[in-house]
């Protein structure tokens, strides 16, 4: 598949994306790129072809045109042509009724199976990759065939419910028409304006949808649906005239040079027009309706509590995990690592005079000290930003003897507009480009975090290893973004170990207590995602386990538990995927010895893109055996 322009915004999320956010700025998976020219991809066709004469490439972008052609928005983010999806596409939104959906999942189950039963003939090595990993992420946007509830991300797969508090096309696509598209000429301004006269048909189909699940006894937790009418009453408060869609659009405006003044002037009208008329009456509809759905939430926090939760709590462990762990196994290795990482913070808090009390104590003690905190103001506000792109540039430099293959995307840091921050997850940044940081409240963004936090989510970590994906023209494009929880979020949590073996926290014993907690958070995240989701944890118990332990600000705990309770499983690929690597490094220099390079194990790891697991593993251990 072609890409001309790419501008990821993974949201959620994960974007969530679910990102994360060590310490204390922790969370989704969202990102956003600036429209960046990429190379195009070179389709190298496989030499046999099946009963259907059509090759493996032809079937892999089969796969990806099923999935974009019913997420418009999303491919308008992924800088996708009409030649590539099949259809024109931006001026459309996306139809999430029950009808659709189906439809969706359907269609990409059967070409999983299509592709896992894709007979190949004189394979390599990337040919079987191909082969394997496309199938996989293909069943993996088909949901699971045993729930017809949630939605289908284009990060997350199956996300269980569509209306939420962290991502779903509520706020995912303002967002994507926000931040990633193109408003270049007129017919593009045109299309924007064509899309937003589409949100009350498209949020109708949510609504169906929320309707839908409710019907089957899937209602999700209390905490989800308030955090969601938290967003939704939010996006509504600003007059027509200063919401981001006018805003945003209008700035886009102003570097059209081939349209009058008069002619903006009209454009802007339309826009203002279509955001009161047809946006906002949408979202009060859906905001109504979640207010019905309130009365009926759920007072238990975890998935088990949903018909047939526990299987998809285990589906969700081996998807977003990528891990065959059972949950207690999960749970256990979880305490496990928090007696370890504690330990090793208590012993540099000792040695700098903070001996009384538990680590998580001393750790709440510490985030109140001025020294550590920037000043609650805009002046405060921009030297953070200044400080975390400051901290992009040292580490870069240092990065050098260890990496090999650099991408070809620049990363920025930027805050999230007030006007969503009360509604958006604490750091963004999963994908290349950009990474967000919440900056509403400052004393949960203190000096002694935002070190690992950046290394994390900028190099060498999510940005690093999503921008070298997408430099890999000749994937099929579904693996160029492919949304591997595991690898993803445990590449970026092995990237602050990467950063402390580089020197960065040479004396900075705080700065290195930071990275400590923040490896602490993602090992406390094994614990209280089992403990909700398995072991029936309240989200209390799970708040308070979570405080207690790292020490971190109130309203990261309770977000971060709130996301948890959301999203099932994807807390739990940070931790596991981490260790992972970090086994495959430790097997790979035991058997080369004096033979093993660090810069090129680095480029085995990221040059075939995100893969799951056992074929990372099988790909560290090819390698391997070349290198004897």
């Amino acid at each position: 598949m072609k890409l001309t322009l790419i501008s990821t915004t993974i949201i959620t999320a994960f974007a969530l994306s679910g990102c994360d956010k060590s310490s204390s700025a922790d969370t989704e998976l969202n990102q956003a790129t600036q429209a960046t020219q990429v190379k195009p991809a070179v389709v190298e066709q496989t030499k046999s072809v099946n009963h259907a004469n059509l090759t493996a490439d032809e079937l892999y972008q089969q796969a990806s045109q099923a999935l974009f052609k019913l997420r418009a928005p999303e491919a308008t983010m992924f800088g996708l042509s009409s030649d590539d999806i099949g259809k024109e596409f931006n001026d459309q939104l996306a139809d999430f009724s029950p009808q659709k959906e189906a439809e969706l999942r359907q269609t990409l189950a059967r070409l999983s199976t299509q592709i896992s039963a894709y007979k190949l003939s004189e394979a390599t090595n990337t040919d079987r990759d191909n082969q394997q990993v496309m199938a996989g992420i293909t069943q993996y946007f088909a949901g699971h065939k045993h729930f017809s509830i949630g939605y289908i991300d284009v990060w997350m797969g199956l996300s269980p419910f569509i209306v939420n508090q962290i991502n779903g096309p509520l706020i995912d696509i303002p967002r994507i028409m926000q931040n990633d598209q193109a408003i270049t000429s007129k017919q593009e301004a045109l299309n924007y304006i064509a899309r937003l006269d589409k949100f009350d048909t498209m949020i109708a189909s949510i609504e169906e949808k929320l309707n839908f699940d409710s019907a089957q006894n899937w209602l999700p937790p209390k905490s989800t649906v308030t955090g969601a009418l938290r967003y939704l009453k939010g996006f509504t408060n600003a007059e027509p005239k200063a919401h981001v869609f006018v805003t945003s659009f209008t700035d886009k405006l102003t570097e059209i040079t081939s349209l009058s003044e008069q002619q903006k002037q009209q454009l802007t009208a339309q826009v203002i027009e279509k955001v009161a008329k047809v946006v906002y009456p949408a979202y009060q509809s859906i905001t109504t309706a979640t207010e019905q759905l309130l009365t009926k939430a759920r007072s238990e926090a975890g998935i088990w509590a949903q018909p047939n939760g526990e299987v998809y709590y285990q589906e969700a462990i081996r998807q977003l995990g990528d891990s065959s762990l059972s949950a207690d196994e999960i749970h256990q290795l979880g305490l496990d690592e928090v007696k370890r990482i504690s330990e090793q913070m208590n012993s540099i808090l000792v040695s700098e005079g903070y001996k009384k009390g538990t680590v998580g104590a001393r750790m709440v003690s510490l985030n109140e000290e001025s020294r550590f905190l920037y000043e609650d103001s805009q002046a405060g506000r921009e030297q953070l930003l200044t400080d975390l792109n400051g901290y992009i540039d040292e580490i870069t430099l240092k990065m050098a003897p260890v990496f090999k293959t650099k991408p070809s995307y620049q990363v920025q840091v930027r805050a999230f507009p007030v006007e969503i921050q009360d509604g958006a997850p604490a750091v963004d940044g999963s994908k290349p480009g950009i990474y967000w940081i919440n900056l509403r409240d400052m004393k949960a963004n203190p000096k002694f975090g935002l070190k690992t936090l950046t290394y994390h989510e900028a190099n060498p970590g999510h940005h690093w290893q999503a921008s070298l994906n997408l430099d890999q023209a000749s994937l099929p494009f579904l693996r160029r973004i492919a949304p591997y929880n595991a690898y993803a979020e445990g590449w970026a949590l092995y990237s602050e170990k990467v950063a402390s073996e580089l020197g960065l926290y040479e004396n900075d014993p705080f700065g290195d207590l930071g990275r400590l907690q923040a490896e602490l958070f993602r090992a406390v995240r094994l614990v209280v995602d089992t403990g909700m989701h398995h072991k029936r944890w309240t989200r209390e118990q799970a708040i308070t386990y979570m405080s207690d332990i790292t020490g971190t600000a109130e309203s990261d705990v309770v977000a971060e538990i709130e996301r948890y309770i959301t999203w099932p499983g994807q807390a739990l690929g940070y931790k596991l995927g981490m260790l992972k690597i970090l086994s495959l490094r430790e097997q790979a220099k035991t058997e080369l010895g004096n033979k093993f390079e660090l810069s090129a194990f680095h480029d085995v790891v990221l040059l075939g893109g995100a893969v799951p697991m056992v074929v990372l593993e099988r790909n560290v251990k090819q390698w391997i055996k070349e290198q004897r």
